[in-house]
C-alpha cells in the first residue's frame, strides 16, 4: 500500500489483522446471541456514555473524537443496531411493511452524514493539507467527487421490500436485494470517505471495518450485509470513543498525504456509483419496476442464492 499508506512495520499489519479478527468475532457473539448483543449495543454503550465518553471523547480533545460527528455517528450506528434487533426478534414485526422503511432509513442517514461530511472538509480550503479539529485533512476536488458518489448510493439503495427473517436459530435480517454490486460500490465510496475525512485513521476504520462486515456478508452469513455493517460500525466506533488515542498513538499508520492518492481513490468510488446507477436505472426501464415497491435483482443467481440459504 505504498501509495495509499506508510505502514511502519510488520507490527502494523499484525494489529491490523487483530483489528479485523476482533471485529468480526464480536460481531459474531452480538449477532449468534440474543443476550449478547443486548450486552454490547445496550448495557455497554449506557455504562459508557455515563462513565468514559465525557471524558475520552470531551469535544475539542486532542484526539479529534469530540466533533459532532463522531457522536452522531455513535448513536445513529447504536441505533441501527438495536432497531435491526427490533425486527429480528419482536415476532411479526417485519409485517408491517412501514417497519422495513427503518433499515434504508437508518442507512441513507449514515451514509448522508459522511456526504456531508466529505463537503465540509472541501470548504475547509485546506489545499496542501492541514490539522482541522485535531484531525489532518487535505481539501480537494476529491471530497466533492466522492459526496456525488455518496449521494448516487443513497439513490441505488433498492429492494427494501423483500427484507425478511432467516429461518434458523440466529434470525437474522435478510437484504436479498443487497447485492454484491451495491456492497462493493459503498465500499469503495466510505474507503475514500475515510481516505478523505480521517486520513490517518483509515488504515483501520477504512480498510479494517469494511473488510470485518464484508467477509462476513460473503463467506458467513449471506445476504445480512447491513446487520454486519451496522454492529461493526458499532463496535469499532465506541472503541474509538473510549481509547481514542489508539491511530494516533498506539498504532498509527498514517497515510502518504497524496493528492494522486486523494484523487485516485475518490474517482475509482465515482465510477463505481455512476457505473451501479446507470445498469440499475437501465434494469429499471427495462422491466417497468416500480423501486419503491419492487425488488430489482430477483433474476440475479446472487438473489437466488441468498433466499433459498435463509428461508
Amino acid at each position: 500500500m505504498g501509495l495509499l499508506y506508510n505502514v511502519p512495520d510488520t507490527s502494523g499489519w499484525v494489529i491490523f489483522t487483530i483489528v479485523l479478527f476482533a471485529l468480526i468475532a464480536f460481531n459474531e457473539f452480538g449477532r449468534t446471541t440474543k443476550w449478547g448483543g443486548i450486552l454490547l449495543f445496550l448495557i455497554v454503550p449506557i455504562v459508557l456514555t455515563i462513565f468514559v465518553w465525557p471524558k475520552t471523547a470531551a469535544p475539542g480533545n486532542e484526539y479529534g473524537t469530540g466533533t459532532w460527528f463522531n457522536w452522531v455517528k455513535t448513536y445513529s450506528a447504536l441505533a441501527g443496531v438495536l432497531g435491526f434487533m427490533a425486527i429480528r426478534f419482536i415476532p411479526g414485526l417485519t409485517k408491517k411493511k412501514w417497519v422495513l422503511l427503518f433499515p434504508p432509513l437508518i442507512l441513507g442517514i449514515n451514509i448522508f452524514e459522511a456526504v456531508i461530511r466529505d463537503f465540509q472538509v472541501y470548504t475547509y480550503g485546506a489545499w496542501d493539507g492541514a490539522v482541522i479539529d485535531n484531525l489532518w485533512v487535505m481539501s480537494g476536488p476529491w471530497n466533492i467527487m466522492n459526496g456525488i458518489a455518496g449521494l448516487l448510493n443513497i439513490v441505488t439503495i433498492c429492494g427494501w421490500v423483500g427484507i425478511f427473517i432467516s429461518n434458523d436459530k440466529t434470525k437474522d435480517m435478510i437484504w436479498p436485494d443487497m447485492i454484491w454490486a451495491w456492497i462493493i460500490a459503498y465500499d469503495l465510496w466510505n474507503f475514500a470517505y475515510t481516505y478523505n475525512c480521517i486520513a490517518d485513521h483509515s488504515f483501520y476504520c477504512g480498510v479494517a471495518l469494511l473488510l470485518a462486515c464484508t467477509i462476513p456478508a460473503f463467506f458467513i452469513k449471506k445476504g445480512a450485509w447491513l446487520q454486519h455493517r451496522a454492529s461493526t460500525l458499532a463496535l469499532w466506533i465506541m472503541f474509538v470513543m473510549t481509547v481514542p488515542q489508539f491511530a494516533d498513538r498506539i498504532a498509527p499508520v498514517p497515510t502518504t498525504h497524496n493528492p494522486k492518492a486523494f484523487f485516485m481513490v475518490s474517482l475509482l468510488a465515482l465510477l463505481s456509483n455512476i457505473a451501479l446507477a446507470v445498469y440499475q436505472f437501465y434494469l429499471i426501464r427495462r422491466k417497468h419496476i416500480n423501486p419503491l415497491k419492487d425488488e430489482i435483482y430477483v433474476e440475479t443467481n446472487a438473489y437466488k442464492r441468498v433466499v433459498k440459504e435463509n428461508v
